[in-house]
């Protein structure tokens, strides 16, 4: 049992780690694939790790020393399902432009339309055609994640929630951001002047 304890170790220094990377660690310790599968169902059974989606896992200690931390969160996003940028609700948040709380942490991705509900919290992707998936970069810090600008945050969020703004005036859009308590003034003139850019540069494509 010394092997499972010396394993669930050095699993807690990592942020994430995949099945590969276990059965990496099982051989350093003599460990056979086969163990190394038994012990995982341990470990997920005594809550000593918790499962992201199939295959992808975080230590409980890891987690809660840093569950705290947006960046974290924000990070383990990004890792779900890749390629994908974190957006809409939580960007907007993240930037102090929504006061709403918010229930998962929104990201947009070239993928199918997803949601993982997992012990370390919820998270929904939403997808969007390639040509759109632009105006994000890496956030640096603890963890490093990738982010929409807030133009892009508010953009995004828009173009999803009204099927991509059918035909909307920029009145009726003003409207909308105002009913969702999003607060555009918050955002620098420039910022704004490239929201209502991509708007229009979209309407008329």
């Amino acid at each position: 049992m010394k092997s499972k304890s010396n394993l669930i170790e050095q699993l807690k220094s990592l942020p994430h780690f995949g099945k590969n990377t276990v059965f990496q660690l099982g051989k350093q310790l003599g460990l056979k694939d086969s163990t190394v599968n038994t012990y995982i169902s341990r470990f997920l059974k005594y809550k000593e790790i918790i499962q992201l989606k199939r295959g992808l896992y975080v230590s409980t200690d890891f987690f809660d020393k840093n569950k705290n931390d947006v960046s974290y969160s924000f990070y383990l996003a990004n890792v779900i399902r890749t390629p994908s940028y974190i957006s809409s609700w939580a960007a907007l948040q993240y930037y102090n432009l929504a006061t709403e709380a918010i229930h998962s942490i929104t990201s947009v991705t070239l993928k199918v339309t997803k949601e993982y509900q997992t012990k370390a919290g919820n998270f929904s992707y939403q997808s969007i055609s390639k040509c759109f998936f632009t105006d994000f970069s890496l956030a640096k810090g603890k963890f490093d994640f990738f982010i929409a600008s807030p133009p892009k945050a508010l953009f995004d969020l828009l173009y999803l929630r009204t099927r991509q703004f059918n035909n909307l005036s920029v009145e009726q859009i003003k409207a909308i951001i105002s009913e969702l308590r999003i607060d555009i003034d918050e955002m620098s003139k420039e910022e704004q002047d490239k929201f209502y850019s991509m708007i229009n540069k979209y309407s008329h494509e």
